[in-house]
């Protein structure tokens, strides 16, 4: 029964978008030497300006290619986790008297792609465009998405052409990673552009390995290597690099077979045999991700009840979600994955125990005779969101058994990303009272701090389900004063095991980043990161 749902749920959105994806690909040429062509799981090109849009995958094309941060990402290594690596800035340090207060030390004798000199000024005029909404390079757009990314910056300022000094509202350890979310563009550029945001977005300027050299909505973007790139081992291989917006897996699947590009984004599950049957290269590998329930805390809310949320949590055959994925998942046992070293040692185990689930529901007031009912926002495609119709319809399947009835309002990725940041109480949440979202968990921040502190909830931050719980707050204040990382680390298992033992989300799988990729493609590092080098990548040339 489900298998025969979720072949009808597929094959009714190919049919609807099979027209959308052939204009999508036919203007990319079929054979070209040196060039990658990437099929991504978005529906549009990430916003090119900077601070990209479309989740993680948006950063991963439009971001660290186009743009570096202060603080990058070391993406050189597919067997161990990915850790903060120096951008353009080559240190930073936070003052031993005065722990709200850090300096950052930046690169000399970096070149913006327009020509012009990174320095100082720059860090600050840009972060003014995502902060200051009265001055005259802010940018909306930018700033919907990454303001939310570093709730902890207060104020900042030029001490001289290489040196910022960033001071936050508090002590916060987590810095850092909030800062490695800032992307720096060229602020001559905007203004040789007539300081026009939707100018710079055509021909965009920042400091990276890439050079963005066409921008054509919905149907593709092109970048160039840039060839001074100031990171010499990271000067890009590659003659250029092609992204294709291919929102529906089974196209994707059709455009790598039929040589239309190189390398596709979350292949389908059931052709991951098959392709690789044909001689295609399928890579996967661990990396921070979960895929949950966002549950809505608002007055009302059935979630409101931890027996609620822990008989959807027992309720679920994430073995069999695995099965449907072909293998390519790794079922949930926590909000992070088995084995993570924030993991600790929760009490409450997320697993596969209907039964028991009927139990919790029937002491909350559920029953045969009275379901619980409501509506959970899903999306149909996006970064990190794996197979979401196919997954949601299962997980939808599973609930039912044990008495929960779910309906589903689908809307695209970027609209899902807006109602996040709007709030569970925002109108945009159509009534909702959760919605299906993968979330990037490879910092302290954002994987746990930016969902639950009662202070963050929108629009200050991205906790859209308005939780607040005073003891998880203490517990938030204690990371961000973890300045020793042992001292740390024991905080994040203690907020983790609270996580789980709440059962504040419904957690549901991690996945492992499958790509499928023509036997062409050569030298790529599949780093355990969201985001990856496209740098050492190159095409081999056709046997003769």
């Amino acid at each position: 029964m489900r298998a025969q749902s979720r072949n009808r749920f597929g094959h009714s959105l190919g049919l609807r978008l099979a027209l959308a994806t052939a204009l999508s690909v036919a203007a990319v040429p079929a054979v070209a030497q040196g060039v990658l062509r990437i099929g991504m799981t978005a529906s549009d090109i990430p916003l090119t300006t900077g601070q990209a849009d479309n989740g993680g995958e948006g950063m991963r094309f439009m971001g660290y290619t186009v743009y570096d941060g202060l603080v990058n990402w070391d993406l050189s290594s597919a067997t161990k986790p990915s850790d903060l690596a120096p951008g353009l800035a080559t240190g930073w340090t936070v003052d031993a008297n005065d722990k709200t207060l850090w300096t950052f030390k930046l690169r000399d004798g970096v070149k913006f792609h327009d020509g012009s000199d990174f320095t100082a000024d720059a860090v600050v005029w840009n972060l003014d465009k995502l902060l200051k909404n009265d001055v005259p390079q802010f940018d909306p757009r930018q700033s919907a998405q990454g303001r939310s990314r570093i709730p902890a910056v207060a104020s900042y300022r030029v001490i001289d052409p290489l040196t910022v000094e960033i001071k936050t509202k508090a002590p916060d350890a987590t810095l850092p990673y909030q800062i490695a979310w800032v992307m720096i563009s060229s602020p001559a550029q905007w203004e040789k552009l007539g300081k026009s945001w939707e100018a710079f977005a055509k021909t965009p300027s920042g400091t990276g390995p890439w050079k963005l050299s066409l921008f054509a909505p919905r149907e593709r973007a092109e970048m160039l290597p840039n060839k001074e790139y100031w990171d010499k081992p990271r000067v890009p291989k590659l003659d250029k690099l092609v992204l294709v917006p291919l929102p529906e897996a089974n196209a994707r699947v059709a455009a790598l077979r039929s040589g239309q590009v190189d390398w596709i984004e979350a292949p389908a599950p059931d052709a991951v045999a098959s392709l690789k049957g044909a001689g295609f290269q399928i890579v996967t590998n661990s990396y921070p991700h979960n895929w949950t329930w966002h549950l809505s805390r608002v007055p009302g809310s059935p979630w409101n009840d931890v027996r609620v949320r822990k008989a959807a949590n027992l309720a679920i055959d994430r073995e069999g979600l695995k099965e449907l994925l072909g293998g390519l998942a790794i079922p949930a046992q926590g909000f992070m994955p088995p084995g993570h070293q924030w993991f600790g040692s929760p009490s409450f185990k997320p697993g596969y125990d209907p039964e028991a689930a009927k139990k919790l529901l029937a002491e909350a007031g559920y029953g045969p005779g009275k379901p619980l009912k409501t509506k959970i926002l899903i999306s149909a495609s996006g970064s990190g969101q794996m197979q979401p119709l196919p997954m949601n319809e299962f997980v939808q399947q599973s609930l039912a058994e044990v008495g929960i009835e779910i309906s589903f309002e689908v809307v695209e990725w970027n609209t899902l990303i807006n109602i996040w940041r709007a709030g569970a109480k925002s109108d945009m949440a159509r009534g909702a009272t959760g919605m299906n979202y993968s979330y990037f968990i490879q910092d302290p921040f954002t994987a746990f701090i930016r969902h639950l502190q009662c202070d963050l909830t929108p629009p200050a931050g991205t906790n859209w389900g308005y939780h607040c719980d005073p003891e998880m707050d203490k517990l938030f204040a204690e990371v961000r004063n973890a300045f020793d990382p042992a001292q740390q680390l024991a905080v994040l298992k203690k907020v983790h095991e609270k996580f789980v033992d709440d059962a504040l989300f419904i957690m549901i799988t991690h996945d492992v980043n499958p790509r499928a990729m023509s036997p062409k493609v050569k030298g790529f590092v599949q780093a355990q990161n969201w985001f990856q080098d496209f740098s050492p990548i190159s095409i081999a040339s056709p046997s003769r």
